[in-house]
């Protein structure tokens, strides 16, 4: 096999797997804001359902 066509192999591999590795940090990032909208909209449903049960509570009595 021809060294150049070689080369030319290796360079491209190395550009698509930096390619990857940047694909992989954005997804890692978009995967850390979900999770905190999560946690968020978990809190946010929590207080929402306790909020809920003191007003039931509330009318009972």
């Amino acid at each position: 096999m021809d060294m150049e066509i070689i080369k030319a192999r290796i360079q491209d591999l190395k550009r698509n797997q930096e390619a990857g590795e940047a694909q992989m940090q954005d997804m890692d990032q978009k995967k850390r804001e979900l999770q905190a909208t999560l946690i968020r909209i978990s809190g946010a449903i929590q207080v929402l359902e306790e909020l809920m049960a003191e007003h039931e509570q509330a009318t009972k009595n």
